[in-house]
């Protein structure tokens, strides 16, 4: 699990999930654009809620790994929706770092306008 911290709050999400909405706020911010994106979380009492992310160029979003004795929250669906408009961005070349990031939930993926 990731623990994703930004402003003065954080949320815990699945891995995957969390890698992909920072790499997807750095190329929406290399091109001066945002997007609304919706990801499951875990409650501190283990059930899931929703979190409504706002990424882009303002973006200041911190994730680190967190020792859970939940299970890791998945859905690969958004992890590949989020790969999918990082990449339309023009981020060819995304940077990974030990393991690659998507594979991992949310109903809600806004794709910027380009103009």
């Amino acid at each position: 699990m990731e623990r994703i911290f930004y402003a003065t709050d954080s949320v815990l999400t699945g891995t995957d999930i969390a890698r992909a909405l920072v790499l997807y706020a750095e190329a929406l911010a290399k091109v001066g654009s945002s997007a609304s994106v919706d990801i499951p979380t875990r409650h501190e009492d283990g059930s899931v809620g929703n979190a409504m992310f706002l990424v882009g160029p303002a973006s200041q979003l911190v994730a680190e790994s967190e020792d859970s004795e939940y299970p890791e929250l998945t859905d690969d669906e958004l992890v590949e929706k989020i790969r999918r408009a990082t990449l339309a961005l023009g981020d060819s070349h995304p940077q990974y770092s030990d393991t690659e990031v998507f594979p991992g939930g949310g109903d809600i993926l806004e794709f910027p306008d380009r103009a």
